[in-house]
């Protein structure tokens, strides 16, 4: 046992046991869901179809309230809350074991429903069992868990101790379910790719290292499932999408967790417009579902995800906001911008001379550029037309010879997707790999990816690729400030250690 036991529930359960009574059946109890319950049940002044008849709920009990003949507590399960009440007249034998439950308890009820005077729906019990016996007392009654370190800890208290908690989760349920079933409509394939690599690819982050015993050699934790998913565009399957656990050795801050959860998906015979349209669709539909409209409060703000979404280039914005053109770029107006902007990036620092030059100045340019916006990207807004330097498996833009066809989607300043008409020239992509090696940038990957170049040899369509952070996304719509918020469990250092890491803006 822990801490956290309360040595008068562990007297409750040695008196349990002594009288014959297992505080933890082996069986539970066939239950009613709450939220059915109440649809049914009416209110006092005009009773529903279920008011008088018989039920059983099972769930957590909460402040009990005990005058002597008569006793009160709500029940809390994964579709709602309920009271509970309790007679001695009803309950006969049972009534003086009720001195052995507590708040937190798992109990099984069996009663009438119907209300009480002052018209509270409740269930009148008539038998109760109890299914477990909590041994930690719940948070204090009127204020659930008001300590956030510790509700991301102890989510599992969290879940029917905080208002609202558990409907984010329910609510984030629901958009997975949307996104699937809207992708199954437009004629995708789920599938499942690998999570350990053997090349950090994909993506540009730093990656968690494993070592496989069996084949002696280093994998790497999935960063991203592009590459693989593309192969499948490669194989015939056209249209394929996963949702995918992704991990990226990097900090921490109320975006950033190390373990997310992306949306991938890839179609022959498309480009990045129509997945800027597939972008659209899915944001307005998944704020229907879970929200009846598509309008969202977030951080403070509204917005709206109806269809169409503005769309602004890349190039466009870095002017308006450093004040010079991006192409071509002033190294020297660049550095000095970086400087003003306080960017601690080792970029700025012999940009021009180093090895690998050219794709960290266009990196320290896009770090600029997040710097220098403030309220241009409140969206929701497609940022459009990246430079190919920031994009190696972009396809190029036609006619131009530095900017692809790319785009980002924000809402509130925050990214929450990318993509791309994919490159599929197998030389081209080949020459992009090797100068991501040769950069040394430590997010990029230290080898090229050979075999996904022998893929691209073998005849890859146009396509069209599009990732989405899926947390990020149920932020926005359930209006959570943090990503911790939308997590269960979200990564956190032993408490001993509590400290938060934060993100550069490199990263």
């Amino acid at each position: 046992m822990t801490e956290l036991v309360h040595p008068d529930r562990i007297a409750k359960l040695a008196a349990l046991r002594a009288a014959g009574k297992d505080p933890y059946p082996a069986r539970g109890v066939v239950a009613t869901p709450i939220e059915a319950v109440l649809a049914g049940l009416g209110t006092a002044a005009a009773p529903g179809p279920l008011a008088g008849t018989r039920a059983t709920l099972a769930g957590r009990l909460l402040n009990l309230r005990d005058f002597g003949k008569l006793m009160f507590a709500p029940l809390v399960d994964r579709t709602g809350r309920l009271q509970i009440g309790f007679q001695r007249d009803q309950l006969g034998d049972w009534w003086p074991e009720r001195k052995w439950l507590d708040g937190g308890d798992q109990v099984g009820v069996t009663g009438e429903l119907g209300h009480t005077q002052k018209g509270e729906p409740t269930l009148w019990a008539r038998e109760v069992q109890l299914l477990a016996k909590a041994v930690a007392p719940p948070p204090e009654k009127w204020h659930g868990m008001t300590d956030k370190e510790l509700r991301y800890r102890r989510r599992y208290v969290d879940l029917w101790a905080s208002e609202g908690v558990r409907d984010v989760f329910v609510k984030r349920s629901k958009v997975l379910s949307v996104i699937r079933r809207f992708l199954e409509d437009q004629g995708y394939l789920e599938v499942e790719t690998p999570t350990l690599h053997p090349i950090a690819g994909g993506a540009a982050a730093r990656p968690f290292v494993t070592h496989h015993n069996a084949l002696g050699m280093e994998l790497y934790l999935r960063i991203a499932p592009e590459l693989y998913l593309k192969r499948l565009i490669v194989g015939g399957l056209e249209r394929v999408f996963e949702v995918s656990r992704n991990f990226r050795n990097e900090g921490l801050s109320p975006r950033h967790n190390p373990e997310f959860t992306m949306l991938e998906l890839y179609e022959a015979q498309a480009d990045y417009r129509r997945m800027m349209e597939l972008t659209e669709q899915m944001f307005e539909r998944a704020a229907r579902a879970v929200n009846g409209t598509t309008k969202v409060h977030f951080r403070g703000k509204d917005y709206d995800l109806v269809a169409p979404f503005r769309r602004v280039a890349y190039a466009d914005l870095f002017r308006e906001v450093t004040g010079f053109p991006l192409h071509p770029l002033d190294d020297a107006k660049l550095a000095a911008k970086a400087r003003e902007k306080g960017l601690d990036l080792p970029e700025v620092k012999g940009v021009l001379s180093a090895s690998g030059a050219e794709a960290r100045r266009w990196k320290l340019a896009d770090a600029v550029l997040e710097a220098c916006i403030t309220d241009q990207l409140e969206g929701p807004v497609f940022l459009t037309d990246y430079p190919v330097a920031i994009s190696p498996l972009a396809k190029k833009q036609p006619g131009s010879d530095w900017l692809t066809e790319r785009f980002e989607v924000y809402v509130a300043g925050m990214e929450l997707g990318n993509a791309f008409t994919e490159l599929n020239d197998p030389a081209e992509q080949a020459q992009r790999f090797e100068e991501q090696v040769a950069s040394k940038d430590p997010e990029a990957p230290g080898e090229v990816d050979w075999d996904y170049v022998q893929a691209l040899e073998f005849g890859m369509p146009p396509a069209g690729g599009l990732g989405v952070g899926i947390d990020r996304l149920v932020m926005v719509l359930t209006g959570q400030d943090s990503i911790r918020d939308v997590l269960l469990f979200p990564a956190m250092k032993p408490q001993q250690q509590e400290s938060e890491t934060p993100v550069t803006s490199a990263q």
